[in-house]
């Protein structure tokens, strides 16, 4: 959904990450920094401190944003940054909600539905693109923006004491999430058939 905002969002945080290229961050530094907040969040969350979590949460969103941005306004980009971007995605959204889970906060089948959810929506990205030979498979009715946006919610709503609405958040994020796998496994299987077929000679004419 939000994807489709991707070019004007480049071109808003293009000036950021210029300015931190200056000041001499590199892109792992603000991956491995929205790690850190992401395992500062998941611990207040469980302890039960709601909105000093949703502020790392937030702040944990920023430093994944400057890290692409930064390698795109330095030209630092690389094969390994952009695997350990995804990693440290994948370890940030399972901290978080399992802080959540662990402080009794959420059901641990809510949390188990909404992680795997991610883990498959990505699995399945990641698979099409190597294994399957597509340049691009961020189809899908939700991106990391959609699902980070229905945690942010189920923190806000832990934080107003309304637990049943945090439920029903994370059973929603998991939700869109196994959704957003189908649909990429389904897209990956027509633009593979519709390849296999434009790949394939066509018969030769010949006269008897």
């Amino acid at each position: 959904m939000f994807a489709r905002l991707r070019p004007i969002y480049n071109k808003i945080v293009m000036p950021i990450g210029q300015f931190s290229a200056r000041m001499g961050f590199s892109p792992d530094f603000w991956t491995l920094t929205s790690l850190a907040l992401a395992i500062l969040s998941g611990y207040l969350l469980m302890r039960g401190y709601f909105w000093w979590g949703l502020v790392c949460s937030f702040l944990m969103y920023v430093a994944d944003m400057l890290d692409g941005a930064t390698a795109r306004a330095a030209g630092l980009s690389s094969r390994f940054g952009t695997i350990l971007d995804h990693v440290v995605d994948r370890y940030a959204e399972y901290i978080i909600l399992s802080g959540l889970m662990l402080g009794g906060w959420v059901t641990p089948a809510g949390v188990m539905f909404a992680t795997s959810g991610v883990v498959m929506a990505s699995y399945v990205r990641a698979k099409a693109e190597s294994a399957g030979g597509l340049s691009d498979c961020t189809v899908g009715i939700a991106g990391r923006a959609e699902k980070l946006l229905l945690t942010f919610g189920a923190i806000i709503a832990l934080g107003l004491g309304a637990n049943t609405i945090a439920e029903y958040l994370v059973w929603l994020v998991g939700l869109i999430s196994h959704i957003t796998a189908v649909q990429r496994l389904l897209y990956s299987r027509a633009q593979i058939l519709r390849l296999g077929k434009s790949s394939q000679t066509p018969p030769s004419i010949t006269g008897t």
